[in-house]
């Protein structure tokens, strides 16, 4: 059987991504997030009513994926 040493790997490769940067919380660790119950109120409510996804919404959310894709900034 063989024993594998300590090894000096330096992290995943994705580190040097923008979003490791920018992914750093705006709120003190103990202190959670305002929920915002009028957002999630209406948000909610349009899922319900079925307008909450709209074409608009849809077409945004392909164009930033083929962005992030293609190696683009959002």
């Amino acid at each position: 059987m063989f024993t594998h040493g300590p090894s000096c790997l330096q992290g995943p490769v994705s580190r040097s991504r923008w979003q490791w940067h920018t992914m750093t919380p705006d709120y003190a660790e103990d202190t959670p997030p305002a929920i915002r119950t009028d957002l999630v109120a209406r948000v909610r409510r349009e899922i319900a009513e079925g307008t909450y996804d709209t074409p608009e919404k849809l077409d945004l959310a392909l164009e930033r994926l083929l962005d992030r894709l293609e190696g683009g900034t959002p």
